[in-house]
């Protein structure tokens, strides 16, 4: 198959590149990106552009797979057509399933169910890169058999869940030094988060939520660049949601430690104003921040200091999510809506350029994971996004390929959809 996109923009924070041209894809191969391309065959299909967006492949550093163990919440094949449908070419899934993705025959038998789905599917089927699990079973008391799992072609390690103690971290972050994998931590203190759900501050009380200080991520923040500096070895810092956060990694790296972080979609667009709602959807892990953090975060992704905007999928059921504010799940689906409500909350706005906005979604989580970001340019595989700012569309669970439909945005319009990936 032959496309030519005709008068598109194409958006490639790689090359540092905004700019409308002609792009010729064949065959899966971006065959030349010009000003104009007039030297077609006959068998090219031709499409008017004007107002589409053509940037490098989405990819999601990390987001919860249901299957194995959750089926009812998101089977393997409807995660992966929720990333396609939501402009992501490559997804990272947690190891949180059940049983965990502890053991090399599960990482085995889920890429051979991906290239199966591949294999037969119509549309396009995202690349899939899976996290390994730190600890057994993540009970946080006993290692997994780190170096079998790194064979076996994990994209790095993680638990996605608080530390049990500082010992084993130090002891991970010693074991992983030779490996050459990412290695990620959500760093938050269970004892000073105990019970809480919501960020601690004037809404939490307002509200009658139990609260949970800044202080339970800054601290364990703090610890983890501590230890970092002691054992050299790179981590990455998942879910950072504080403005003091934002400072200490800051700090970290203007010293020359090897710390790469990410913060999520949600916990730049919203803040604690909107959990008056008391929509179960907005009760997240780390909680949403007050709006003094939002405003950090975004700093921090335009200035490069949070690498990454991560989507941390995690698709609950109805029962699961229809509960009093505080029995919840945690968590919000995001993969088939973070590129048009970013783009409509933050490019739209002026705040973010472009490029900004894209490097965070694209170009730095590839690189927060050790992999070769994607380009627009001649004779590269197309991996690849085509987004319409433009079009609305209401959100309904018949308009979603998620199983899931646990966001605070349904029902809503919404402005800006992909339309097409290559992957």
């Amino acid at each position: 198959m032959i496309e030519l996109l005709q008068k598109i923009r194409v958006i490639d924070p790689t090359s540092g590149t905004d700019k409308i041209a002609d792009v010729l894809i064949a065959d899966g191969k971006i065959q030349a990106i010009a000003p104009q391309i007039s030297d077609i065959s006959s068998q090219t299909q031709i499409k008017d552009c004007q107002g589409l967006v053509l940037g490098t492949g989405l990819v999601d550093l990390y987001s919860h797979s249901g299957e194995p163990g959750f089926e009812e919440r998101e089977t393997l094949l409807s995660l992966l057509q929720a990333a396609a449908a939501g402009g992501f070419t490559r997804v990272s899934i947690l190891p949180d399933t059940s049983p965990t993705i502890d053991h090399p025959a599960l990482i085995a038998k889920l890429q051979k169910q991906r290239d199966q789905e591949h294999t037969h599917a119509v549309s396009p089927i995202p690349h899939l890169h899976i996290w390994g699990a730190i600890t057994l079973d993540l009970a946080g008391k006993q290692l997994t058999e780190l170096a079998e799992l790194a064979a076996a072609g994990v994209v790095g390690f993680t638990d996605g869940k608080p530390w049990e103690n500082l010992g084993l971290v130090r002891r991970v972050l010693e074991y992983l030094q030779p490996v050459g994998k990412p290695v990620a931590f959500w760093p938050s203190d269970r004892l000073l988060s105990a019970n809480g759900v919501m960020r601690e501050g004037a809404e939490a009380l307002r509200l009658g939520l139990p609260p949970i200080p800044a202080s339970a991520e800054t601290t364990a923040i703090a610890s983890l660049i501590e230890l970092v500096a002691a054992i050299g070895t790179p981590v990455h810092i998942m879910r950072v949601s504080t403005a003091r956060s934002v400072e200490l990694i800051a700090s970290a790296k203007a010293a020359g430690l090897p710390i790469t972080a990410s913060t999520t979609w949600m916990h730049l667009l919203l803040d604690t104003k909107a959990v008056k709602s008391y929509h179960t959807s907005l009760h997240l892990e780390p909680p949403l921040g007050n709006a003094s953090d939002v405003r950090a975060l975004r700093t921090g992704v335009k200035q490069g200091t949070i690498d990454a905007i991560a989507i941390d999928h995690a698709p609950h059921t109805y029962e699961e999510k229809v509960q009093a504010f505080a029995e919840s799940l945690p968590g919000a689906i995001g993969l088939e809506l973070a590129l048009p409500l970013l783009w409509q909350n933050l490019v739209e706005t002026g705040e973010f350029t472009a490029l900004e906005l894209w490097r965070a979604l694209s170009t730095n989580p590839a690189k927060c994971l050790g992999q070769k970001p994607s380009a627009i340019t001649s004779n590269q595989p197309a991996e690849l996004t085509l987004f319409n700012p433009q079009e609305t569309w209401k959100l309904e669970k018949k308009n979603l390929h998620t199983l899931s439909v646990n966001t605070p945005w349904l029902g809503q319009q919404l402005k800006g959809r992909v339309v097409q990936t290559w992957c």
